[in-house]
Protein backbone atom coordinates (compact mmCIF):
# COMPACT_ATOMS: atom_id res chain seq x y z
CA UNK A 1 0.00 0.00 0.00
CA UNK A 2 1.18 3.35 -0.77
CA UNK A 3 2.02 5.64 1.79
CA UNK A 4 0.09 8.42 2.97
CA UNK A 5 2.98 10.76 2.02
CA UNK A 6 2.96 9.43 -1.80
CA UNK A 7 -0.36 10.50 -1.72
CA UNK A 8 -0.42 13.63 -0.22
CA UNK A 9 3.03 15.14 -2.36
CA UNK A 10 1.80 15.04 -5.31
CA UNK A 11 -1.99 16.49 -4.47
CA UNK A 12 0.31 19.26 -2.79
CA UNK A 13 2.32 19.82 -5.87
CA UNK A 14 -1.22 20.06 -8.43
CA UNK A 15 -2.82 22.26 -6.22
CA UNK A 16 0.30 24.85 -6.24
CA UNK A 17 0.65 24.59 -10.13
CA UNK A 18 -2.99 25.48 -10.30
CA UNK A 19 -3.17 28.48 -7.42
CA UNK A 20 0.14 29.54 -9.27
CA UNK A 21 -1.68 29.22 -13.20
CA UNK A 22 -4.86 31.40 -11.34
CA UNK A 23 -2.69 33.87 -10.48
CA UNK A 24 -0.54 34.76 -13.69
CA UNK A 25 -3.48 34.42 -14.86
CA UNK A 26 -5.58 37.58 -12.77
CA UNK A 27 -1.83 39.47 -13.75
CA UNK A 28 -2.30 39.36 -17.25
CA UNK A 29 -3.61 42.17 -19.42
CA UNK A 30 -6.45 41.85 -21.74
CA UNK A 31 -5.61 42.65 -25.25
CA UNK A 32 -6.02 46.51 -27.01
CA UNK A 33 -8.87 46.60 -29.16
CA UNK A 34 -7.20 48.24 -32.41
CA UNK A 35 -9.40 50.96 -34.14
CA UNK A 36 -10.62 50.52 -37.38
CA UNK A 37 -7.83 51.89 -39.94
CA UNK A 38 -9.20 54.10 -43.44
CA UNK A 39 -6.86 53.07 -45.85
CA UNK A 40 -8.47 54.90 -48.66
CA UNK A 41 -6.47 57.44 -51.04
CA UNK A 42 -6.46 60.99 -49.44
CA UNK A 43 -7.55 63.27 -52.18
CA UNK A 44 -8.19 67.07 -52.66
CA UNK A 45 -11.30 68.15 -55.01
CA UNK A 46 -12.43 71.23 -56.49
CA UNK A 47 -15.86 72.46 -57.64
CA UNK A 48 -16.48 72.35 -61.62
CA UNK A 49 -17.54 76.05 -63.06
CA UNK A 50 -18.81 76.24 -66.09
CA UNK A 51 -18.13 79.99 -67.68
CA UNK A 52 -17.35 81.50 -70.81
CA UNK A 53 -13.80 81.42 -71.68
CA UNK A 54 -12.16 83.20 -74.48
CA UNK A 55 -9.46 81.23 -77.20
CA UNK A 56 -7.12 83.96 -77.21
CA UNK A 57 -4.21 83.77 -79.39
CA UNK A 58 -0.61 84.98 -78.30
CA UNK A 59 2.25 85.89 -80.23
CA UNK A 60 5.15 88.74 -80.06
CA UNK A 61 6.71 91.19 -82.57
CA UNK A 62 9.01 94.18 -83.22
CA UNK A 63 7.27 97.27 -83.18
CA UNK A 64 7.71 99.63 -86.63
CA UNK A 65 6.65 102.81 -88.25
CA UNK A 66 4.15 101.99 -90.84
CA UNK A 67 6.18 104.27 -93.11
CA UNK A 68 10.50 104.93 -93.13
CA UNK A 69 12.03 107.42 -95.93
CA UNK A 70 15.34 108.07 -96.59
CA UNK A 71 16.03 111.67 -97.66
CA UNK A 72 18.21 112.17 -100.70
CA UNK A 73 19.43 114.93 -102.04
CA UNK A 74 18.00 115.68 -105.60
CA UNK A 75 20.21 118.91 -106.13
CA UNK A 76 23.84 118.96 -104.93
CA UNK A 77 25.95 121.84 -103.58
CA UNK A 78 27.11 122.46 -100.02
CA UNK A 79 25.16 122.03 -97.34
CA UNK A 80 24.98 125.71 -95.87
CA UNK A 81 22.10 124.95 -92.76
CA UNK A 82 21.27 122.28 -90.72
CA UNK A 83 18.01 122.70 -88.23
CA UNK A 84 18.84 121.77 -84.48
CA UNK A 85 15.94 119.65 -83.92
CA UNK A 86 17.69 117.36 -86.90
CA UNK A 87 19.45 115.07 -85.03
CA UNK A 88 18.73 111.00 -83.83
CA UNK A 89 15.38 110.87 -81.98
CA UNK A 90 14.24 114.14 -82.05
CA UNK A 91 10.53 114.74 -83.94
CA UNK A 92 9.85 117.20 -86.90
CA UNK A 93 6.03 118.52 -87.90
CA UNK A 94 5.34 117.94 -91.69
CA UNK A 95 7.21 120.60 -93.67
CA UNK A 96 9.53 121.60 -90.86
CA UNK A 97 13.18 122.64 -92.99
CA UNK A 98 15.74 119.98 -91.50
CA UNK A 99 18.49 121.54 -93.40
CA UNK A 100 19.18 123.94 -96.45
CA UNK A 101 21.91 123.39 -99.67
CA UNK A 102 23.75 126.49 -101.18
CA UNK A 103 20.96 127.81 -103.52
CA UNK A 104 22.96 130.74 -105.13
CA UNK A 105 23.32 128.54 -108.71
CA UNK A 106 19.83 127.74 -108.64
CA UNK A 107 18.50 130.90 -108.14
CA UNK A 108 20.68 132.29 -111.13
CA UNK A 109 19.29 129.28 -113.01
CA UNK A 110 16.02 130.81 -112.43
CA UNK A 111 16.85 134.70 -113.20
CA UNK A 112 18.58 133.31 -116.57
CA UNK A 113 15.35 131.03 -117.20
CA UNK A 114 12.73 134.08 -116.40
CA UNK A 115 14.53 135.61 -118.93
CA UNK A 116 14.55 133.33 -121.46
CA UNK A 117 10.58 132.78 -121.08
CA UNK A 118 10.33 137.16 -121.28
CA UNK A 119 12.53 136.71 -124.20
CA UNK A 120 9.85 133.46 -126.40
CA UNK A 121 6.61 135.81 -124.76
CA UNK A 122 7.94 138.52 -126.36
CA UNK A 123 8.79 136.48 -130.07
CA UNK A 124 5.34 135.10 -129.51
CA UNK A 125 3.63 138.49 -128.89
CA UNK A 126 5.41 139.64 -132.10
CA UNK A 127 4.96 136.44 -134.22
CA UNK A 128 0.98 136.75 -133.27
CA UNK A 129 1.19 140.17 -134.69
CA UNK A 130 2.69 139.38 -137.78
CA UNK A 131 0.54 136.36 -138.45
CA UNK A 132 -2.72 138.92 -137.73
CA UNK A 133 -1.39 141.08 -140.11
CA UNK A 134 -0.65 138.62 -143.04
CA UNK A 135 -4.80 137.20 -142.06
CA UNK A 136 -5.78 140.64 -143.11
CA UNK A 137 -3.77 140.65 -146.12
CA UNK A 138 -4.84 137.55 -147.32
CA UNK A 139 -8.03 138.78 -147.13
CA UNK A 140 -7.98 141.79 -149.07
CA UNK A 141 -6.01 139.69 -151.60
CA UNK A 142 -8.98 137.32 -151.17
CA UNK A 143 -11.80 139.55 -152.12
CA UNK A 144 -9.83 141.06 -155.68
CA UNK A 145 -9.31 137.38 -156.73
CA UNK A 146 -11.74 134.60 -155.71
CA UNK A 147 -9.02 132.06 -157.27
CA UNK A 148 -6.34 133.03 -155.15
CA UNK A 149 -5.39 130.53 -152.37
CA UNK A 150 -3.19 131.27 -149.52
CA UNK A 151 -0.24 128.66 -147.80
CA UNK A 152 0.29 127.97 -144.71
CA UNK A 153 3.85 129.99 -144.77
CA UNK A 154 2.16 133.02 -146.23
CA UNK A 155 -0.24 133.32 -142.80
CA UNK A 156 2.91 132.79 -140.66
CA UNK A 157 1.26 129.33 -138.86
CA UNK A 158 4.54 127.62 -138.76
CA UNK A 159 6.24 130.54 -137.65
CA UNK A 160 3.74 131.05 -134.93
CA UNK A 161 3.63 127.27 -134.06
CA UNK A 162 7.43 127.70 -133.44
CA UNK A 163 7.31 130.35 -131.53
CA UNK A 164 4.88 128.35 -129.43
CA UNK A 165 6.75 126.12 -128.91
CA UNK A 166 9.63 127.81 -127.76
CA UNK A 167 7.32 130.15 -125.92
CA UNK A 168 5.91 126.74 -123.78
CA UNK A 169 9.71 125.51 -123.73
CA UNK A 170 11.07 128.57 -121.59
CA UNK A 171 7.72 127.94 -119.35
CA UNK A 172 9.74 124.49 -118.61
CA UNK A 173 12.52 126.12 -118.08
CA UNK A 174 11.57 128.27 -115.55
CA UNK A 175 9.45 125.39 -113.83
CA UNK A 176 12.29 123.17 -113.09
CA UNK A 177 14.45 126.12 -112.09
CA UNK A 178 11.77 127.10 -109.45
CA UNK A 179 11.32 123.22 -108.37
CA UNK A 180 15.50 123.05 -108.07
CA UNK A 181 15.65 125.99 -106.41
CA UNK A 182 12.63 124.48 -103.52
CA UNK A 183 14.54 121.22 -104.10
CA UNK A 184 17.61 123.05 -101.82
CA UNK A 185 14.93 122.90 -98.53
CA UNK A 186 15.46 119.53 -97.02
CA UNK A 187 12.05 119.60 -95.58
CA UNK A 188 10.57 116.52 -93.44
CA UNK A 189 7.50 115.12 -95.63
CA UNK A 190 5.43 114.18 -92.91
CA UNK A 191 5.37 113.84 -88.91
CA UNK A 192 8.32 111.71 -87.68
CA UNK A 193 11.00 110.82 -85.37
CA UNK A 194 14.71 111.28 -87.01
CA UNK A 195 16.18 107.84 -86.89
CA UNK A 196 19.28 108.86 -88.21
CA UNK A 197 21.24 112.00 -89.67
CA UNK A 198 24.21 111.45 -92.64
CA UNK A 199 25.33 115.00 -92.97
CA UNK A 200 27.09 118.31 -90.90
CA UNK A 201 27.12 122.00 -91.40
CA UNK A 202 29.70 121.86 -94.91
CA UNK A 203 29.23 118.84 -96.20
CA UNK A 204 28.56 118.59 -100.36
CA UNK A 205 26.37 116.68 -101.58
CA UNK A 206 25.37 115.25 -105.09
CA UNK A 207 22.23 114.24 -106.72
CA UNK A 208 21.14 110.96 -105.00
CA UNK A 209 23.69 111.28 -101.59
CA UNK A 210 21.87 110.19 -98.41
CA UNK A 211 21.17 112.91 -96.10
CA UNK A 212 19.07 110.80 -93.16
CA UNK A 213 16.35 108.86 -92.65
CA UNK A 214 13.46 109.53 -90.28
CA UNK A 215 9.99 107.03 -89.43
CA UNK A 216 6.56 108.19 -89.56
CA UNK A 217 4.78 108.97 -85.97
CA UNK A 218 1.36 108.28 -87.20
CA UNK A 219 0.67 104.91 -86.66
CA UNK A 220 2.90 101.63 -85.33
CA UNK A 221 2.69 98.70 -87.27
CA UNK A 222 3.89 94.95 -85.52
CA UNK A 223 4.55 91.58 -87.35
CA UNK A 224 2.91 88.58 -85.24
CA UNK A 225 3.74 85.55 -86.20
CA UNK A 226 0.58 82.39 -85.64
CA UNK A 227 0.94 79.27 -86.29
CA UNK A 228 -1.31 77.81 -88.93
CA UNK A 229 -2.60 75.61 -86.18
CA UNK A 230 -3.51 78.59 -84.16
CA UNK A 231 -5.82 80.10 -86.78
CA UNK A 232 -8.80 78.50 -85.90
CA UNK A 233 -9.14 80.12 -83.04
CA UNK A 234 -9.37 83.41 -84.63
CA UNK A 235 -12.74 84.48 -85.72
CA UNK A 236 -12.28 85.76 -89.37
CA UNK A 237 -8.72 84.53 -89.59
CA UNK A 238 -8.53 87.23 -87.10
CA UNK A 239 -8.81 90.35 -88.97
CA UNK A 240 -9.85 93.30 -87.04
CA UNK A 241 -9.36 92.10 -83.71
CA UNK A 242 -8.50 93.34 -81.24
CA UNK A 243 -4.96 92.85 -79.52
CA UNK A 244 -3.07 93.66 -75.91
CA UNK A 245 0.25 94.38 -76.70
CA UNK A 246 2.61 94.54 -73.40
CA UNK A 247 6.00 95.20 -72.43
CA UNK A 248 7.99 96.57 -70.11
CA UNK A 249 8.71 100.55 -69.90
CA UNK A 250 10.65 102.51 -67.37
CA UNK A 251 10.37 98.56 -65.80
CA UNK A 252 7.07 98.52 -65.31
CA UNK A 253 4.54 96.37 -67.62
CA UNK A 254 2.46 98.41 -69.57
CA UNK A 255 -0.23 97.31 -72.30
CA UNK A 256 -1.31 98.91 -75.28
CA UNK A 257 -4.56 98.10 -77.09
CA UNK A 258 -3.87 97.31 -81.11
CA UNK A 259 -5.99 96.25 -83.60
CA UNK A 260 -5.67 93.34 -86.21
CA UNK A 261 -5.45 95.13 -90.05
CA UNK A 262 -4.43 92.35 -91.93
CA UNK A 263 -2.75 88.87 -92.79
CA UNK A 264 0.20 88.92 -95.22
CA UNK A 265 -1.17 85.91 -96.77
CA UNK A 266 1.54 83.72 -96.93
CA UNK A 267 3.34 81.13 -95.11
CA UNK A 268 7.20 82.31 -94.20
CA UNK A 269 9.30 79.62 -95.69
CA UNK A 270 12.31 79.83 -92.66
CA UNK A 271 9.35 79.66 -89.48
CA UNK A 272 6.35 78.26 -91.56
CA UNK A 273 4.22 80.17 -89.65
CA UNK A 274 1.20 83.20 -90.61
CA UNK A 275 1.77 86.87 -90.21
CA UNK A 276 -0.67 89.01 -88.86
CA UNK A 277 -0.41 93.26 -88.90
CA UNK A 278 -1.45 94.53 -85.69
CA UNK A 279 -1.58 98.68 -86.20
CA UNK A 280 -1.66 101.33 -83.34
CA UNK A 281 -2.23 105.01 -83.89
CA UNK A 282 -0.17 107.21 -82.42
CA UNK A 283 2.48 105.41 -80.83
CA UNK A 284 4.50 108.41 -79.28
CA UNK A 285 1.24 110.15 -78.32
CA UNK A 286 -0.34 107.08 -76.11
CA UNK A 287 -2.26 107.88 -73.21
CA UNK A 288 -0.41 105.61 -70.92
CA UNK A 289 3.45 105.59 -72.36
CA UNK A 290 4.86 105.91 -75.56
CA UNK A 291 4.79 102.20 -77.55
CA UNK A 292 8.32 103.11 -79.00
CA UNK A 293 10.12 102.10 -82.33
CA UNK A 294 12.28 99.17 -82.00
CA UNK A 295 10.59 98.05 -78.66
CA UNK A 296 9.76 93.99 -78.18
CA UNK A 297 6.35 93.38 -77.53
CA UNK A 298 4.17 90.20 -76.41
CA UNK A 299 0.74 90.25 -78.00
CA UNK A 300 -2.15 88.31 -76.86
CA UNK A 301 -4.84 88.33 -79.73
CA UNK A 302 -8.86 88.36 -78.92
CA UNK A 303 -10.17 84.87 -79.93
CA UNK A 304 -13.40 83.42 -80.13
CA UNK A 305 -15.62 82.56 -77.01
CA UNK A 306 -17.15 79.38 -75.91
CA UNK A 307 -20.01 78.88 -73.41
CA UNK A 308 -20.19 76.24 -70.69
CA UNK A 309 -16.39 75.29 -70.53
CA UNK A 310 -14.12 74.87 -68.42
CA UNK A 311 -9.73 74.99 -68.14
CA UNK A 312 -8.09 72.53 -65.74
CA UNK A 313 -4.87 71.72 -65.79
CA UNK A 314 -3.32 68.87 -68.51
CA UNK A 315 -1.93 67.03 -65.88
CA UNK A 316 -5.31 65.90 -65.01
CA UNK A 317 -6.37 64.65 -68.19
CA UNK A 318 -5.48 61.21 -69.63
CA UNK A 319 -6.66 59.82 -72.92
CA UNK A 320 -9.12 62.48 -72.99
CA UNK A 321 -10.62 61.54 -69.44
CA UNK A 322 -10.27 62.94 -66.05
CA UNK A 323 -11.44 61.77 -62.88
CA UNK A 324 -14.17 63.16 -60.54
CA UNK A 325 -15.33 62.14 -56.88
CA UNK A 326 -19.08 60.73 -57.07
CA UNK A 327 -20.88 61.44 -53.58
CA UNK A 328 -20.52 57.79 -52.57
CA UNK A 329 -16.77 58.75 -51.89
CA UNK A 330 -15.72 56.35 -54.87
CA UNK A 331 -13.35 57.71 -58.21
CA UNK A 332 -14.96 57.56 -61.84
CA UNK A 333 -13.63 58.75 -64.98
CA UNK A 334 -15.75 61.47 -67.71
CA UNK A 335 -14.47 61.69 -71.19
CA UNK A 336 -14.29 65.23 -72.37
CA UNK A 337 -14.99 67.39 -75.16
CA UNK A 338 -11.52 69.28 -75.70
CA UNK A 339 -11.80 72.14 -77.90
CA UNK A 340 -7.88 73.57 -77.15
CA UNK A 341 -4.88 72.64 -75.13
CA UNK A 342 -2.01 75.22 -74.45
CA UNK A 343 0.07 76.39 -71.79
CA UNK A 344 -0.08 73.70 -69.97
CA UNK A 345 -3.51 73.79 -69.94
CA UNK A 346 -6.95 71.94 -71.53
CA UNK A 347 -9.94 74.01 -72.36
CA UNK A 348 -12.73 71.51 -72.78
CA UNK A 349 -16.82 72.92 -73.44
CA UNK A 350 -18.65 69.11 -72.47
CA UNK A 351 -18.29 66.00 -70.46
CA UNK A 352 -18.33 67.92 -66.95
CA UNK A 353 -21.64 69.11 -64.83
CA UNK A 354 -21.47 72.18 -63.08
CA UNK A 355 -20.79 70.92 -59.63
CA UNK A 356 -19.14 67.94 -59.57
CA UNK A 357 -16.00 67.31 -58.00
CA UNK A 358 -12.58 67.17 -59.79
CA UNK A 359 -10.07 65.46 -58.27
CA UNK A 360 -6.87 67.89 -58.38
CA UNK A 361 -4.35 65.02 -56.39
CA UNK A 362 -2.10 62.76 -58.19
CA UNK A 363 -2.99 59.66 -57.74
CA UNK A 364 -0.76 56.62 -58.55
CA UNK A 365 -3.13 53.95 -59.78
CA UNK A 366 -6.71 55.58 -60.07
CA UNK A 367 -9.03 52.96 -61.26
CA UNK A 368 -13.03 53.20 -62.21
CA UNK A 369 -15.11 53.01 -58.36
CA UNK A 370 -11.89 53.15 -56.79
CA UNK A 371 -12.99 54.45 -53.43
CA UNK A 372 -11.25 57.74 -51.88
CA UNK A 373 -11.43 60.24 -49.36
CA UNK A 374 -11.41 63.86 -49.22
CA UNK A 375 -8.64 66.02 -47.92
CA UNK A 376 -10.44 66.55 -44.89
CA UNK A 377 -10.64 65.44 -41.08
CA UNK A 378 -13.26 61.83 -41.56
CA UNK A 379 -16.47 61.71 -40.21
CA UNK A 380 -18.32 59.02 -38.66
CA UNK A 381 -20.80 58.21 -42.13
CA UNK A 382 -16.98 57.62 -44.20
CA UNK A 383 -16.06 55.53 -41.70
CA UNK A 384 -18.98 53.60 -41.07
CA UNK A 385 -19.08 53.42 -45.67
CA UNK A 386 -15.52 52.25 -45.20
CA UNK A 387 -16.53 49.21 -42.89
CA UNK A 388 -19.65 48.20 -44.98
CA UNK A 389 -16.98 48.03 -48.03
CA UNK A 390 -14.55 46.17 -46.08
CA UNK A 391 -17.50 43.60 -45.09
Amino acid sequence: MASKKQIILPLAVLAGGIALAVAFSSLKTPPEQKPLQDTRPLVSTQSVQLDTLTLDVTSYGIVKAKDETVLIAQVGGQVIAVADQFVAGAFVKQGDILARIDANDYEADLIEAQAGLAQASSALEIERAQAHVAQAEWERIKSDSSDAIASELYLRKPQLAEKMARYRSAQASVKRAKRNLERTYIRAPYDAIIKQRDISLGSVVNQGSRLGELSATSVAHIRLPVADSELQYLPNGGLGANVTLSAQYAGKLTHWPATIIRSEGVIDAKSRMSYLVAQFSKPYSAPSQPLRFGSYVNASIEGRTISDAISVPHHLVKNNKIAVLNDNLTLSFKTLDIVREHNGRVIAQGGLVEGEQLITSALEYPSEGMAVKRDTPATTSDVTQLALKED
